[in-house]
């Protein structure tokens, strides 16, 4: 496979601003059938109109659930899981509960994220730690509360807090659980360079919204 395109696979073509438009999401689309990312993620209200212009394609439709603080009722993250599921999204970014973190309940946070992956049926679920804001014990026990829970990914970061991806988190994600598990590298990442770094040290999939100048 050409270079750039095994590099595009790993790549979930984003778009989170609020201000998007439907002219800026059905360029994203059609960015993704293009240059074969692995899926376009969008809010919510966006899934319904990714689902019908991506229905001939490959391309993932993926989604955030709890978006940007994660401070949603473990119930509401649910409903929001399931009702996108209904709508036509196949992966949901669900931000954890980061308060929780901080208290060390992990009891909660396992059953949280349990009832979002319940609630989509046996679909990709990433879990978004938001490493800038945990210690590194953190990092490595929200991981696994988070694989105990059921979910398919941990991811780094939502782009909306005081810092983005960073490799040691990324290394430190990569160790804290099972090869059978992914690691999404996401926040800042806006070059070829920077991407390859997050993949060396051990991510399986990247979230940018500059995926073009990543693969260019």
């Amino acid at each position: 496979m050409h270079k750039a395109l095994a590099l595009a696979h790993y790549i979930d073509h984003t778009n989170l601003a609020p201000e998007a438009t439907s002219i800026d999401i059905a360029k994203l689309c059609d960015e993704s059938v293009q240059y074969n990312f692995h899926s376009v993620c969008v809010n919510p209200f966006w899934v319904p109109f990714v689902y019908k212009r991506l229905e001939k394609s490959p391309i993932q439709v993926c989604t955030v659930i709890g978006f940007p603080l994660g401070c949603n009722l473990s119930k509401t993250k649910a409903d929001e899981a399931k009702q996108t599921f209904d709508l036509g999204a196949d992966e949901f970014d669900m931000v954890i509960n980061i308060g929780l973190v901080k208290e060390g309940d992990w009891s909660s946070i396992i059953g949280e994220i349990h009832q979002v992956v319940e609630a989509v049926k046996g679909k990709c679920v990433k879990v978004i730690l938001e490493t800038c804001l945990l210690t590194k014990e953190e990092i490595i026990k929200a991981c696994q509360a988070s694989e105990k829970a059921g979910a398919h990914f941990v991811k780094t970061s939502t782009g909306f807090s005081k810092a983005g991806a960073s490799t040691e988190a990324v290394v430190i994600m990569r160790h804290s659980i099972s090869s059978t598990m992914g690691v999404k590298a996401s926040g800042g990442i806006k070059d070829k360079q920077t991407a390859i770094a997050m993949i060396e040290a051990g991510a399986t999939r990247i979230g940018a919204s500059s995926s073009i100048a990543i693969i260019s």
